[in-house]
């Protein structure tokens, strides 16, 4: 795929609606872009290179581009194979060529690809200049790699963003951005919200025009609206207000009393959304736990512990840094149930998290007991 993103600047990646799961565990039904870019000038600069499952696709949109020119410079914005594994190829096949990085970028391209012959090392702050066009190199440590820099082209005012402002989903699948942006940043560089923060401050002092992230849609409008969600997100803050409430079932009562609290929750004007831990896509999950000022998780106790789905949840949370957040429980067992005990256990350990003071204990199937419980757990979570 190639368009203008500028006059001189052109989008040059390639879709992959083959690939099931992105790094190896996030479902990617509608597939994934890999994105590059090659500023045209003086000196002609290519962004990051594609994974190498699209080597060839990537390399034809580049020649259509250069129209038989050379390319002076590969700039490496993120070392992550996605978007580095077809540098062999590209170097192979422009030898001459400069790669531009900084000195943890080669480090890192070492142990993937051994010694890089010709490379320019920058630092924070410094530019290059390519005649026209005069790019400013922005580091972004731990955004979600250590190596990450971002580029800024005070010409045509475009921020190469590297994986920030990314999203799932193929550019020809041509989905909102929100969900699968949330879903991505989230799973992906959510860890990292501290070292999210310090770039948006490092970038809100630049005039940004277009944002050319490595995945998914270049975006050129209303930017104040995604500048304004990576930063409540790197900053821990819920979207809305509302409950998400994640259920590990066997037999479909633990199911039951979730979408009962459901109900109830609703008919207190209390916004709900209800999961099935067992057979949702865990990456979704997650982010949706993100996205609502509460929670509750419903979970039947198995061989004295937790069903597996709700121990990996509630692990996935903890590794995101879940916080600011309030939780509740609903537990279920046959006998000895000691899943609400566990969970909150669990909670314990994050920071800034408010555990509901009622967990509701089912036994089997809801009885009269639960249902009390079940009652006061809603009016809880809807003060």
């Amino acid at each position: 795929m190639v368009f203008d993103v500028t006059q001189d600047i052109k989008y040059i990646g390639v879709d992959d609606i083959g690939l099931d799961l992105f790094e190896a565990q996030y479902a990617v039904p509608d597939g994934v872009s890999y994105n590059s870019y090659v500023c045209v000038d003086k000196k002609i600069a290519v962004f990051d290179t594609v994974d190498d499952a699209k080597t060839a696709e990537w390399l034809s949109n580049l020649e259509s581009v250069l129209k038989g020119n050379k390319p002076d410079y590969l700039i490496v914005s993120h070392v992550e194979p996605d978007h580095s594994s077809s540098l062999p190829a590209f170097l192979g096949k422009y030898p001459e060529t400069t790669v531009v990085g900084n000195e943890k970028t080669f480090i890192l391209l070492k142990r993937f690809y051994g010694d890089i012959p010709n490379k320019l090392t920058v630092k924070d702050g410094d530019v290059l200049d390519l005649g026209r066009h005069v790019l400013t190199f922005v580091f972004a440590p731990m955004v979600h790699w250590p190596e990450v820099m971002l580029s800024y082209d005070k010409t045509d005012k475009v921020l190469f963003s590297a994986d920030a402002f990314g999203t799932f989903g193929a550019l020809s699948h041509g989905g909102e951005w929100l969900d699968e942006a949330r879903r991505y940043y989230i799973n992906i560089v959510g860890k990292y919200g501290n070292p999210v923060q310090a770039v948006l401050k490092k970038v809100s002092a630049l005039d940004i025009n277009v944002i050319c992230p490595l995945h998914g849609p270049t975006l050129s409008e209303n930017l104040a609206y995604y500048i304004d969600k990576y930063n409540g997100w790197s900053l821990y803050n819920y979207e809305e207000k509302g409950v998400f409430i994640a259920y590990a079932s066997v037999y479909g009562h633990t199911a039951c009393v979730a979408k009962l609290l459901a109900d109830a929750l609703e008919k207190r004007g209390v916004k709900t959304q209800v999961a099935d831990l067992n057979r949702c896509d865990m990456s979704w999950a997650v982010a949706t736990a993100f996205k609502y000022d509460k929670l509750v998780i419903a979970s039947v106790t198995v061989d004295a512990g937790l069903m597996p789905c709700t121990e990996l949840f509630i692990n996935k949370l903890k590794a995101k840094n879940y916080c600011n957040r309030t939780v509740g429980f609903i537990q279920n067992g046959s006998w000895a149930p000691v899943s609400a005990k566990l969970m909150r256990s669990s909670f314990e350990s994050f920071k800034n998290i408010t555990l509901c003071n009622t967990d509701v204990t089912v036994n089997s199937a809801l009885d009269e007991s639960a249902s009390l419980q079940l009652t006061k757990l809603a009016d809880e979570l809807s003060k």
